[in-house]
């Protein structure tokens, strides 16, 4: 097999493409051939070591993928070989193959090609207990996503409106802005050039949003949640902008606001049936044409590094995939 390798955990230039034995399923584990995989910003994060997952070094980085079940390991009997199936590792994916623990792959029904079956589980799992579980959502409330363009903010648009939700899409520049609205985005603000607060405020009639999704943080942060509704719901999804915010306190007193953390490979880890009940229904959503990633380019494998570039000059729409040949 062939794999990116990570050593050193400092920049993405530190990483290598190399040959390495093929390894063999344990107990409750099966070795996957690696059709597709995607990138999610924690991916850079974690090759920078600055993300709070450090897995030991060398490491192969990426989290999710999707692809065929090779071998199954001793016990395994929710999937079986030759089943294609999507993964999420934590690391992993930016190979050829990968041996996982079995309770990670969720079977593909037919028809569900690998490239979206490789960029669907992290992002609208995210969305979805974001949006739905931690937040709550109801028809006819207004949701405020934050980095719209990206990969989790084109899923939240999805299912909010899914959720018959009212989208106003921040993105940074008229361009994204556009395709946000492509998306079923009802309203947009270019953050480039025009103010959050002003635009929500006239957008909203004064009200404010009633639920933020927030993967950005930064400066975008504060001036969202200064701008939130009565019982609002401030959703913290993750912080792409970099800078982690400090938000005064006394803005959840004055607006009776909550801030909503966002975890969802832990709540995967620690509510398992209820992760299950919520991809069963992303699945049937996908099927029904509700939901669907939203792909800005596929790129070989061997291409990590020019994806990760891209990635982080914020040029990516939805969301990137690399495929094996």
């Amino acid at each position: 097999m062939q794999a990116w390798i990570c050593e050193s955990a400092t920049d993405v230039e530190s990483l290598r493409w190399v040959e390495l034995p093929t390894p063999q399923p344990g107990a409750g584990e099966v070795l996957v051939a690696i059709e597709a995989a995607s990138l999610n910003f924690p991916d850079l994060l974690i090759v920078q070591g600055k993300y709070q997952l450090k897995p030991p070094l060398p490491f192969t980085p990426g989290a999710e993928f999707a692809g065929r079940i090779l071998v199954a390991g001793e016990g395994v009997t929710a999937v079986k070989v030759g089943q294609r199936v999507a993964c999420l590792s934590n690391v992993g994916a930016f190979a050829t193959h990968a041996v996982v623990n079995a309770s990670l792959c969720v079977p593909l029904p037919p028809g569900f090609p690998a490239i979206d079956a490789a960029a669907f589980i992290m992002t609208y799992a995210t969305s979805y207990h974001a949006l739905i579980d931690r937040a709550r959502l109801q028809a006819g409330e207004t949701v405020l996503v934050l980095g719209a363009a990206g990969g989790v903010g084109t899923s939240a648009i999805q299912i909010a409106k899914t959720a018959g939700a009212r989208v106003i899409a921040a993105a940074s520049s008229d361009a994204k802005c556009a395709f946000c609205l492509s998306l079923g985005a009802d309203a947009t603000i270019d953050t480039s050039s025009q103010n959050l607060r002003d635009s929500l405020k006239s957008i909203t009639g004064g009200k404010g949003p009633d639920v933020i999704y927030d993967p950005v943080g930064g400066e975008q942060t504060e001036a969202a949640f200064r701008s939130i509704g009565w019982r609002g719901r401030h959703l913290v999804v993750g912080f792409a902008s970099g800078p982690i915010p400090a938000i005064p306190l006394n803005l959840t007193l004055l607006k009776g606001a909550s801030l909503v953390g966002v975890f969802w490979g832990d709540f995967a880890r620690r509510e398992p049936k209820a992760a299950a009940a919520m991809m069963l229904e992303l699945m049937i959503w996908y099927g029904e044409g509700r939901i669907k990633p939203v792909i800005d380019a596929t790129m070989p494998m061997t291409e990590l590094k020019a994806a990760f570039a891209r990635m982080a000059a914020r040029d990516v729409r939805g969301k990137l995939v690399l495929v094996n040949s």
